[in-house]
């Protein structure tokens, strides 16, 4: 009796699936790096280059597969599930041991890549003969390309906010993993040595659900090695990995593992981020904060009895629920976004900022630094000029600028770019240790002539801080810089160039 033909649509099929696990390995590689080292134009830019020149080493490599394709087909795509599903995990815990990252980095990224280069050589010639030549190709590159677009829309909408990188890495293996099971039940009967091949895809299979299984375990595993205190709270949303260590003496928070503050001296940057401005404007009662979803500057501004109301405005709910319901934080921000003054909207600020709002007497900008494209729009002329529509008369603004002494050009980029922009500034600067010298511009749409009116029981600031404020020695002076545009984001240059180590 004749065996059964394989249907060659589910060997199709299967091209479908390996396009979409390939560029799911490739995105979690370029995320993860981004999030680990920062900087994440270079990062996805490396990653991805090594990535395509790896499958091209890869397809020029398969024309000495010789033998019984079918076999080596289906042990590559073995090869692919286990390293590329458990890639993401590997990565993680090596993070914390390996002196310099981006070797194991770039060899687990080349190797994936080599592998999944293989892929489609080896199935082309796998289905020969199945299929007229030109149904062939044309079918498999649909396919292909028809993979790579579930990818990039899986990527950010579901694996991302729900699964993580580990757990979606491992999850995606699972389904390299049933690509060979499949192939290896279709073609069964084209396979001379079978029994190895089924005990390789069953025991790559049980470690990839075992990963799945305790991913976030594996995370915090990771974590633990990386950062220098025990992780006590780890989360990852949408738009962030949220990570909060302690020891003895402070909490520290951190996002896509990089500080964000320390409790042992957070008041000192808040401080300064607040009052210079906020008491120099006896007619402010509306606050504005965009950024700040810890609660520690609204904390600072309900200091001042005469504010009715602050409307924070913060991408990540996860930050602002966090930092309003545990019991560990809530002490730290005297529970300020809980306070009937607060009204707090999960929002991106830009899209926000497309109404007019408003007026707003004083508004806090607490982003983080302009690492990427995505926060450096932030720092443009064009939200500058969205921001002042919802600015008062009289109103200021104060934003976060980075250090001036490490990242000199970008500090005083964001100074030209609010001139630009046509409000005067006034930039000025303090040491807070965690970080070292960090730099503040408060600008407005007129000079504040108003004497200061601090609040009484500051840690930090008072009269003769703020007046040691404003003054920049000769590395940290003013230098001419490009105005940040939307158009240019030259800001994220200045940037990359002056924090890349």
């Amino acid at each position: 009796m004749t065996p059964a033909q394989p249907k060659p649509w589910l060997l199709l099929l299967s091209v479908f699936a390996i396009a979409t696990c390939g560029l799911v390995y490739e995105l979690i590689a370029g995320t993860l790096a981004s999030y680990l080292l920062g900087d994440s134009v270079t990062q996805f830019s490396t990653v991805i280059g090594v990535y395509l020149f790896a499958m091209g080493v890869g397809s020029w490599f398969s024309r000495f597969f010789t033998g019984n394709l079918i076999a080596t087909f289906i042990r590559v795509e073995f090869m692919i599930a286990l390293l590329g599903g458990c890639s993401a995990a590997l990565l993680f815990l090596l993070f914390g041991w390996s002196v310099s990252f981006r070797i194991p980095l770039y060899s687990i990224v080349f190797l994936i890549g080599a592998l999944v280069g293989v892929e489609i050589p080896l199935l082309l010639r796998v289905l020969e003969g199945r299929f007229a030549f030109k149904d062939l190709v044309s079918n498999v590159f649909s396919f292909d390309y028809i993979g790579a677009l579930l990818a990039s829309l899986l990527f950010p909408l579901v694996l991302m906010p729900h699964l993580g990188l580990v757990r979606s890495a491992f999850l995606f293996g699972l389904i390299n993993a049933s690509v060979g099971l499949l192939a290896l039940r279709m073609l069964r009967h084209e396979l001379p040595q079978k029994t190895g091949l089924w005990l390789t895809g069953g025991l790559v299979s049980a470690v990839l659900i075992a990963g799945l299984l305790s991913g976030e375990k594996i995370t915090r595993w990771g974590e633990v090695a990386a950062f220098p205190d025990p992780v006590i709270y780890a989360e990852s949303t949408p738009y962030q990995r949220i990570v909060l260590t302690a020891s003895k003496h402070e909490l520290r928070l951190y996002l896509n593992s990089n500080l964000q503050f320390s409790t042992k001296d957070e008041y000192r940057y808040h401080e300064a981020l607040v009052h210079p401005g906020l008491s120099r404007l006896p007619q402010a009662k509306k606050v504005l904060i965009l950024g700040g979803g810890d609660g520690l500057a609204a904390r600072e501004v309900l200091r001042y009895p005469r504010i009715e109301s602050i409307t924070l405005v913060d991408l990540d709910p996860a930050m602002t629920r966090l930092f309003s319901t545990n019991e560990l934080l809530t002490p730290h921000n005297q529970n300020a976004l809980n306070s009937p003054r607060v009204k707090v909207e999960n929002a991106d600020a830009f899209i926000w900022l497309g109404e007019p709002r408003g007026p707003f007497d004083f508004v806090i900008i607490d982003f983080p630094d302009p690492s990427n494209f995505s926060l450096g729009k932030l720092y443009t002329t064009t939200f500058y000029h969205r921001l002042r529509r919802s600015m008062s008369e009289d109103a200021a603004v104060v934003v976060q600028s980075t250090s001036p002494f490490v990242a000199r050009k970008s500090f005083w980029c964001v100074d030209a770019t609010l001139r630009a922009s046509g409000l005067q500034t006034e930039p000025y600067h303090t040491f807070v240790p965690s970080f070292g010298e960090w730099g503040f511009i408060l600008a407005s749409n007129k000079p504040l002539s108003a004497p200061a009116d601090l609040p009484k029981d500051l840690r930090f600031i008072n009269e003769e801080t703020l007046a040691q404020l404003p003054r920049f020695p000769p590395d940290m002076a003013r230098i001419a810089t490009e105005t940040n545009h939307l158009s240019n984001q030259a800001l994220v240059h200045y940037f990359e160039e002056e924090w890349s180590p």
